[in-house]
């Protein structure tokens, strides 16, 4: 089960850091301003989501393993609204999201895996709400990476193969 366990931990710390990476070249695309853009009062902004990424990553795993994931101190319908001043600023957050995230997932050890915490007193195991995180994650990077795209349109640098260019990536792949 170790092993298992060991993999998990690492394709999970993998996983999130591709999601990080994909946002970030999305919004490496986009000037300033467009992190505040968004296409009507009821979305959400480049900034707002990153906002939100970052307040969730850090009430989820500060302090993991031995407190709910939801803080007391978090404020989370604030995380959407955008008080952002500067592009720094919110970068900083992001950065400082992911910095809990995976400063959390680096000190688990396998035998935590299967422990339980506690996500708006609900219970967990370590897994699950790793799982659960992962997909939550995927979710909103998945709009970060569309809103990018929309904000610029055909300039849109593609982050995988770009279309009408696979078969050319097929005929490249190793063959087993």
């Amino acid at each position: 089960m170790n092993d298992i366990a060991a993999l998990y931990l690492l394709e999970s710390l993998k996983s999130f850091k591709g999601l990080k990476s994909n946002a970030e070249k999305a919004f490496s695309q986009i000037s300033d301003n467009d992190f505040h853009y968004s296409t009507s009062l009821e979305s959400n902004s480049v900034a707002i989501i990153i906002k939100h990424l970052a307040g969730n990553m850090i009430s989820r795993f500060t302090d993991f393993l031995t407190t709910d994931g939801e803080k007391p101190g978090r404020n989370r319908d604030g995380e959407f609204s955008d008080a952002f001043q500067s592009k720094e600023e919110i970068i900083a957050y992001w950065e400082k999201g992911w910095q809990c995230l995976f400063n959390a997932i680096n000190a688990l050890k396998e035998d935590d895996l299967s422990k339980t915490v506690y996500i708006r007193n609900e219970p967990h195991t370590v897994l699950r709400a790793i799982h659960r995180q992962l997909t939550h994650y995927a979710y909103h990077c998945g709009q970060i990476v569309f809103l990018c795209k929309q904000i610029k349109a055909e300039q849109f640098k593609s982050l995988s193969i770009p279309r009408g260019e696979s078969n050319k990536y097929q005929n490249e792949a190793p063959k087993p």
